[in-house]
Parts: structure tokens; C-alpha cells; sequence
């Protein structure tokens, strides 16, 4: 199986929508979705996310099951940092990021959240939560985690292509959980962009997979149609 997990296209957040260039965005990565197809779309109950999703879904003449656990709002509830000034995602907090690659957050590994630095919210049941639904996806695509050896057991082995249209700071979450590495790990080192498409191959030749990505936040299909390759909107390369 190769699964692909998109992030939604440059984004209005209120109301929920795309930005015109958005909306190419998702043009421009239907044209590379529909070369090879997709067997299965799914996607955020967000707006951003299904807007994104839906030229691939005109292309290839299938409907994108929503999957509400993968809303941003959930997310954002429990991944983020408060204090007097401000509300942010707990990753994009700079002593945060600090404390996350400082030895003895990292000697806790998955279990980060027990440092007395992150007391001040549940971040454990929002991993837990994320974990569970992910599971039980993948279970219903055919795969059982097995989270004491990052592995999954096959029990209906498949060849299918699977997309998942969902947003950045839930994904960060739902990487950890699918891939077994530390959530510090994943948010500091990786990032997606808009319309970014991660690829992710369960290969299923002896009845255990390891999935491998194969691509991260890949975005040739904007270049492929001339549009802007500007990170976040702030880099370009």
C-alpha cells in the first residue's frame, strides 16, 4: 500500500477556505495525483482540507470520506503553549523547542510529555487520542500496529493507494504516532508545506511492514504548473 498524507493549500483560516493560489495549489497537485490514481481519498472535516481535496476528487471521480478526528481544531487544542502575550502550537514555541532537545526531554522518549516543564497540559492523551484513531485507520486499510517494534502486521495485504488531506500541526502529531519517533523529533526536524504530499510505502511481502516514507512535503507538481515554491511562504528553493 502507498499511503499519501497532503496538507491543505494556502489557507484562509477565518472563514475556513483557500486563498486563490490555494485553490491552484490543489489544481496543480490533482494533476500530479491523477497520473497514477488513487483507490482511496479521505480528508479533514475541514473546509481548507476538503476544498484541497476536491479537484483530485473531480479528477478521479471518487468522493473523499471525512475523517472529523484529523480536524486541526482537536489539534491545536492539545499541542499548544499558553501564556499572558499569546496561544501557540508547541512546536512553534521557541523555549519549547529548547526544552525538546534538551537531554533529559530526549532520554524520555515517547513519553516526553511526563517532564515537569510540560505539566501544564495533558499533552499525553492529545498523542493518545491521535494514536488511537490512527490505529484504528490503518487497521481498517489492512495494517495492526504493532507500536513495541514501529511495525505493522498485514492482515489483508493490498496494493492499494490511500490519501489522507489533512492539515500540518495535526500531521506532525499523526507522524509520530504512525511512525513510532518521538513527537519532539518529528516537529523540530520536519515540516510540510502547502499541498506538500508525504509518501508513505507498507510493503507487505512476509506479513509484517515497516513503513518507509519515500517522500516528504514533496511539491514538483507546483513547479511542474509555474506556481510559486516558496515555503510557508517565506523561502523559496
Amino acid at each position: 500500500m502507498l499511503f499519501f498524507y497532503i496538507r491543505h493549500g494556502d489557507p484562509i483560516y477565518n472563514p475556513d477556505s483557500l486563498t486563490p493560489l490555494g485553490q491552484r495549489q490543489a489544481e496543480a497537485l490533482a494533476k500530479r495525483l491523477a497520473l497514477y490514481g488513487l483507490d482511496e481519498i479521505y480528508s479533514s472535516s475541514s473546509e481548507r482540507a476538503k476544498l484541497t481535496a476536491k479537484p483530485t476528487c473531480e479528477l478521479l471521480k471518487k468522493e473523499a470520506i471525512e475523517l472529523d478526528w484529523t480536524k486541526e481544531s482537536y489539534a491545536y487544542r492539545e499541542f499548544t503553549v499558553e501564556n499572558e502575550q499569546k496561544k501557540e502550537w508547541i512546536f512553534a514555541n521557541r523555549e519549547s523547542r529548547r526544552l525538546f532537545h534538551s537531554p533529559e526531554v530526549r532520554a524520555l522518549g515517547e513519553r516526553w510529555y511526563e517532564h515537569p516543564a510540560f505539566s501544564q497540559k495533558d499533552y499525553g492523551a492529545g498523542l493518545a487520542r491521535i494514536a488511537r484513531e490512527s490505529d484504528a485507520f490503518f487497521a481498517s486499510l489492512g495494517y495492526e500496529h504493532i507500536a513495541s517494534t514501529g511495525s505493522y502486521r498485514v492482515t489483508e495485504p493490498n496494493d492499494k493507494r490511500v490519501a489522507l488531506f489533512a492539515h500540518q500541526g495535526f500531521g506532525l502529531a499523526f507522524l509520530s504516532c504512525l511512525l513510532d519517533i518521538p513527537y519532539p523529533q518529528i516537529a523540530t526536524h520536519f515540516d510540510m508545506g502547502h499541498t506538500g504530499m508525504t509518501v508513505i510505502e507498507f510493503r507487505h511481502g512476509d506479513g509484517i511492514s515497516i513503513p518507509r516514507v519515500c517522500m516528504l512535503s514533496g511539491d514538483s507538481h507546483l513547479y511542474r504548473e509555474g506556481l510559486p515554491t516558496k515555503y510557508q511562504n517565506k523561502i523559496y528553493f
